[in-house]
């Protein structure tokens, strides 16, 4: 994946694996465009990669949690023709007991995690449809094929990304438009100081350094993986996983009750 000065726009893009994906695109020879809350990150970040690798960086301050922002970023995706990627990076997570938070905190994480996605998916696919060109890369989690006790609503959010993506993929197949999910497990980012949980008591070994992720995942795209996860080290895993999931599927269009729900 290298560009023609397309441009990118990127969400979350001020730190972590957002501000790694700028870094990345713009050694590939985009352009870019910067959207996160913390401003002063974005024009830093912003002059170091206009400084290293010469291409135009762009800045939006934007709170995705917010209508008018969302609003604000829809607009940019329709209006601005040399965006060609999407990188749906902005999320995050709490993670403890689901009624140890209030309904406003449940939303912010909703809206952020799924709504203001989805819309700029939706803002983006609009064009690239009609161009019959672009790609959209939605960050999703392992921890949308699995829940724990406390991971109730953000595994709920990325079960949604990894599904929508999955639907569109299939919508938009043989076409010039690519959508990837991206599957990340623990990672050395800033969401573990809002999550609740610190990194410090995971598993000796078990977070995967920012940019591995990111250079992981960019090497999934250029090698056309619909879904990546990048420390899933057995690929079989993953196949057996697909073929189960597509059984069950497939095995329930009988239109009987099996005989273990009939008395």
């Amino acid at each position: 994946m290298t560009a023609s000065r397309s441009t990118a726009l990127i969400t979350g893009a001020s730190s972590g694996i957002g501000a790694v994906y700028a870094d990345r695109l713009a050694a590939r020879g985009y352009d870019l465009l910067l959207v996160a809350r913390r401003e002063e990150r974005l024009h830093e970040l912003a002059a170091r990669l206009q400084q290293t690798y010469g291409v135009e960086v762009k800045t939006l301050r934007a709170d995705l949690t917010q209508e008018s922002d969302i609003q604000t970023v829809e607009a940019t995706l329709r209006d601005t023709p040399a965006i060609s990627l999407l990188v749906n990076n902005a999320g995050t997570a709490q993670m403890g007991s689901f009624l140890a938070s209030n309904a406003q905190t449940h939303q912010d994480i909703i809206t952020l995690n799924i709504t203001a996605l989805t819309r700029l998916t939706l803002a983006a696919l609009t064009r690239f449809n009609a161009q019959d060109r672009g790609a959209i890369i939605n960050i999703a989690s392992v921890l949308a094929l699995h829940a724990r006790d406390t991971s109730a609503l953000y595994s709920g959010t990325k079960g949604y990304v990894l599904n929508f993506t999955r639907g569109l993929q299939a919508e938009f197949a043989g076409t010039g438009v690519r959508l990837q999910a991206v599957l990340p497990a623990a990672t050395a980012t800033e969401i573990w100081e809002v999550s609740g949980v610190s990194v410090d008591h995971l598993p000796a070994g078990s977070v995967m350094k920012t940019e591995d992720l990111v250079d992981a995942a960019l090497a999934g795209f250029d090698a056309g993986e619909a879904i990546t996860i990048p420390p899933l080290h057995d690929e079989a895993l993953w196949q057996r996983y697909e073929e189960a999931r597509l059984a069950v599927f497939s095995a329930v269009g009988t239109g009987i009750p099996a005989p273990r729900y009939v008395r």
